[in-house]
């Protein structure tokens, strides 16, 4: 995934950039985003997001996501799927970039609620185990920061660190990720 990364901000800093104006105030946005888990292996666990955004004064912007998220537990020899879904509401402000904020820098902090699921709410397992963590609501707060591009006039690649902290769950309070997204600007 590092590589992966590393070769699209390469391509990308080679493309020459249109030179529209950037984060007009109150232009509003979609995105979409893609991701890991931390994990131990990286590939059993995964994030889909869908967002919007509605930008404010000097590159700062509002944001509002809906998310799924799932994880796979180890036990024994089984993996006990871990499912969340939460809606999560925003801001994010502009730390660094370039004069005509086609590269950027943002640092996000918001609010987060939903509703997880351990093994799809059967707490019997095959083994004739029992879990004794429950199906729960859960809330907390997140944190994000984000590297942004300008692909053309409306397009923004996105790529992000985020972390979240959940209360209200049996399971691990802290849950960060990485990915990457896409931005198209009204």
């Amino acid at each position: 995934m590092k590589k992966y990364i590393y070769t699209v901000m390469l391509i990308l800093t080679g493309i020459t950039m249109a030179t529209a104006q950037r984060m007009l105030p109150k232009q509003k946005g979609m995105e979409i985003h893609a991701g890991t888990l931390s994990d131990d292996k990286p590939y059993s666990s995964y994030y889909l997001s869908i967002g919007m955004t509605i930008n404010g004064k000097n590159g700062n912007y509002k944001l509002w996501a809906l998310e799924y998220s799932r994880q796979n537990l180890p036990y024994k020899h089984l993996r006990i799927p871990l499912e969340i879904y939460t809606a999560e509401g925003g801001y994010s402000f502009f730390l660094l970039g370039d004069a005509r904020k086609n590269i950027t820098l943002n640092a996000g902090l918001s609010g987060i609620a939903g509703y997880e699921s351990i093994n799809r709410g059967d707490a019997l397992l095959q083994d004739g185990a029992i879990i004794l963590s429950e199906d729960s609501f859960v809330y907390g707060g997140g944190g994000r920061l984000s590297f942004e591009t300008y692909l053309s006039d409306h397009f923004v690649l996105l790529l992000q660190g985020h972390i979240k902290v959940l209360f209200g769950t049996d399971l691990e309070q802290f849950r960060p990720s990485a990915g990457a997204g896409i931005r198209f600007n009204f």
